[in-house]
């Protein structure tokens, strides 16, 4: 598994900060005035390079957050200075943005961070922590020249004892983002239904209670749907319970997560082209799971339960057909109109476990559902869809502030009544208008009157092909941190 850098962060010390070799990173305001300590330390004993750069049309063109890079300064043993410019809006998602951008300027070198005095110096630091990320588990290595670790970074302040967040926190949250990353990442013949309940089964070390429901339970349960998904596939459905208890005796928050280890789309099978991407297709089950690892390592005071659907979904003699029908564990019977549609049959069976066992007072299920929110939201933003208006302005918030893109999509009977069935309760496709509305629709179905709960589709944001402002191209971690922010300001204490 992927690990994230060492860090340190301690009090600003002149000799240490320019004695520092790899890469030093300090920031200044858009005018150039005002130099902090490092800063004018830094100009000094490089003979005025930070004053003839921030005098640069280079520096001019430059956005809040952006960095300049000047490589391999005199007098300092440092082989760059990253000289970012700091972000005019005071916002944690800005400046951790900055930091990500000095992590990318300098590859895997160390990297000492020296900051002056900075209020949100803590989001500089978790997202330079964030932008050192690469999936290298399945590349060979030369022995003699094993794969480089991302160099450590040191945060340089005033008084680290002001930090905002604990380093355990920093920690926390990083650890949980990687652990996502990696679970997408993670090659289908790698990570199966098994490997990947098996990884589960490991949170017991940090104190989560793990319990993995293996298919003749899923039968007993009459999880129909869900298992209607894997049948066509040798490797076994299972459902993954985890329950991070740091509570009291409220009830739990809920998170769902539809763990589709890969989809070919069934007999309703796919194109070719791009099909090697549906390894990411348990993305949303990625993100429960990296936000219980969160929780865990922070010792969360929450009361939270993470349920996961894993399977696979495979065409063969045994693979459910279009036009069969299947009956979920809430008794409703489903006509399968297209086996591509899958997720929604894991997360309707999984959603209605969550509620009879658990009675949670919310709830949250996230899935990579459809195709089509991609193309009304792109990849810059998850879809959410919801029945409360009260969650879902805290997840929108709780995106914002933490720089994850997210836009709420409207649900109604309207959009209900496309589902409607001639020979059962409910088809699981509404047609092509609205897909992404649609199919939240059909999981609304499974949720009883009054809890309040949110669906967030994923698909366009779990897995991008470009990099984003705090991940290099591929898995992203999209929606642990906003999952975790939401926690903490909501449903804990």
């Amino acid at each position: 598994m992927t690990r994230i850098a060492d860090f340190d962060i301690v009090a600003f010390d002149r000799e240490a900060f320019l004695g520092a070799e790899g890469a030093l990173a300090v920031a200044a305001t858009a005018d150039g005035t005002k130099l902090s300590v490092p800063l004018r330390n830094l100009d000094r004993k490089t003979r005025g390079i930070i004053t003839r750069a921030l005098a640069s049309k280079e520096w001019e063109k430059l956005s809040g957050g952006d960095v300049l890079t000047l490589a391999f300064p005199s007098a300092v043993p440092a082989e760059k200075i990253v000289l970012a410019k700091l972000p005019e809006e005071r916002v944690g998602a800005a400046f951790r943005r900055m930091g990500a951008n000095m992590r990318k300027a300098v590859g895997s070198a160390a990297l000492t961070i020296a900051l002056g005095v900075l209020r949100l110096a803590d989001e500089v630091l978790l997202g330079a922590l964030l932008r050192g990320y690469s999936y290298d588990d399945m590349k060979s290595s030369d022995p003699e020249t094993p794969a480089q670790d991302i160099g450590k970074v040191t945060l340089m302040l005033p008084d680290p004892e002001k930090l905002a967040q604990s380093p355990e926190a920093l920690r926390a949250v990083a650890e949980g983002v990687f652990f996502c990353r990696d679970l997408v990442a993670a090659p289908a013949n790698v990570l199966t239904t098994e490997t990947y309940a098996a990884q589960l089964l490991e949170l017991k070390d940090l104190g989560v209670e793990v319990q993995v429901l293996e298919e003749d339970e899923l039968e007993k349960l009459g999880m129909g749907a869900l298992l209607a998904v894997g049948q066509g596939s040798p490797s076994p459905s299972k459902v993954v319970l985890m329950t991070w208890n740091g509570g009291g005796e409220e009830a739990p928050l809920a998170l769902v997560g539809k763990g589709v280890v890969f989809d070919t789309g069934g007999i309703s099978l796919k194109p070719a082209a791009g099909m090697e991407d549906m390894t990411m297709d348990m993305g949303g089950s990625a993100v429960v799971a990296g936000v219980m690892k969160t929780l865990a390592l922070r010792k969360a005071p929450a009361h939270v339960v993470g349920l996961v659907g894993l399977v696979e979904n495979m065409p063969s003699g045994t693979a459910t057909r279009p036009g069969d029908v299947v009956a979920s564990m809430k008794g409703d019977t489903i006509e399968v109109i297209n086996t591509d549609a899958e997720g929604r049959l894991v997360l309707a069976d999984v959603m209605w476990y969550a509620q009879e066992t658990f009675a949670p007072s919310a709830m949250i299920d996230l899935a990579t559902l459809t195709g089509a929110v991609i193309i009304g939201l792109g990849h810059h933003n998850a879809g959410i869809m919801s029945n409360n208006d009260s969650l879902s302005d805290a997840l929108l918030q709780s995106a914002a502030a933490e720089g994850e893109g997210a836009w709420r999509l409207p649900l109604g009977k309207a959009y209900a009544k496309q589902l409607k069935s001639n020979i059962a309760d409910v088809k699981n496709v509404g047609g092509r208008a609205a897909g992404t509305i649609t199919a939240a629709e059909f999981l609304h179905r499974f949720v009883k009157d009054d809890l309040p709960w949110a669906h967030i589709d994923i698909a366009g944001v779990a897995s991008v092909a470009e990099p984003t402002d705090f991940a290099p191209k591929g898995a992203t971690g999209w929606g642990v941190a906003t999952l975790d922010r939401l926690i903490r300001n909501r449903f804990e204490g």
